[in-house]
């Protein structure tokens, strides 16, 4: 069974920063880029970031590129998410899912995890 845990959100200040993480079960975590996802209130779900299966390169949406970094560690079978900087445009439930590239945000599994929830206060 596919499994996708989200942590490490909470609130936060503008400019401050935060530390998301996405352990990973279920499926072969090394041959999958991964990608991180978001959602705000009464908006759609949005690609955040990505990390090619080894973690040599990356990808970010225009709106976060400079201010976030993904990570990823295959030993634990965890992607990570740094974000700082934070803006209150960037409160939203945050996702992770596996990609089949990370030059393509699109999730491989319909599974989602429960997020993990930033809000940044202005």
């Amino acid at each position: 069974q596919v499994q996708l845990v989200e942590s490490g959100g909470g609130l936060v200040q503008a400019g401050g920063s935060l530390r998301l993480a996405c352990a990973a079960s279920g499926f072969s975590f090394s041959n999958y880029a991964m990608g991180w996802f978001r959602q705000a209130p009464g908006k759609e779900r949005e690609f955040v970031a990505a990390i090619r299966w080894n973690g040599d390169s990356t990808d970010y949406a225009d709106s976060v590129k400079g201010r976030f970094t993904i990570s990823r560690d295959n030993a634990k079978n965890t992607v990570y998410l740094q974000m700082n900087s934070l803006k209150h445009e960037d409160t939203a439930v945050y996702y992770c899912n596996a990609l089949n590239s990370y030059r393509n945000s699109r999730p491989v599994y319909d599974y989602w995890g429960q997020g993990t929830q930033v809000t940044v206060s202005s």
